[in-house]
């Protein structure tokens, strides 16, 4: 589809409203505008995290694996967004809406992966090398934004879909962030309980 933009600013914002698909005028901290807000900040992080993954595209397979994901992902995100701006009145018919199966993608890519990775046996923490922090970023601005269409969906009428998918979502970017870790050499940051506490003992 061809888009043409021409001025970036138009000054309809000023005093604190913006317009959904349809024309309707609303508070920009409504819940739909916190939703696709939220998704549109997580496209910004996948955006990061492919990113710095490109930069590694000549060096392995398994990057390519993953832009490839990484850009699929943002598509359906940017998809994702323009259906959480668009009020139940104003949906037309042939519009795109995330439904089964990207979902079931979803969960393939997961099943996947997790075929090449080890159970686990403690929490782990973000880290884990550059690419994969950024996926755990991804994660966890993915679960804000389930929370955001939870929210959403209890004042206005909302597919059961768009909940489902990043809520499988956010999973993924769990899994990415272990599986290329492993693909590229890097040492998980496992969690320790009272980790402080055990060197405190040991100094005494």
């Amino acid at each position: 589809m061809a888009i043409r933009i021409t001025k970036v600013y138009t000054r309809t914002g000023d005093k604190g409203e913006t317009a959904l698909v349809g024309g309707k005028r609303v508070p920009k901290d409504a819940p739909r505008i916190d939703a696709y807000g939220t998704i549109d900040e997580l496209n910004s992080v996948v955006g990061l995290a492919r990113a710095f993954n490109e930069e590694q595209l000549d060096k392995a397979g398994a990057h390519r694996f993953l832009d490839g994901i990484l850009r699929r992902i943002q598509d359906e995100l940017f998809d994702l967004g323009s259906e959480l701006a668009t009020p139940e009145e104003f949906s037309y018919e042939g519009m795109y809406r995330v439904g089964e199966p990207q979902v079931r993608a979803i969960e393939e890519i997961i099943d996947e992966c997790q075929k090449e990775l080890a159970p686990l046996k403690s929490f782990i923490l973000p880290g884990g090398g550059r690419i994969a922090a950024y996926l755990h970023q991804c994660r966890t601005v993915c679960r804000r934004a389930e929370r955001d269409i939870l929210r959403l969906s209890r004042v206005e009428p909302l597919s059961e879909w768009p909940l489902k998918y990043v809520n499988r979502l956010s999973d993924l970017f769990f899994v990415l962030s272990r599986w290329i870790g492993k693909q590229t050499g890097k040492p998980e940051y496992l969690w320790q309980r009272g980790l402080a506490e055990k060197r405190k003992g040991k100094k005494g």
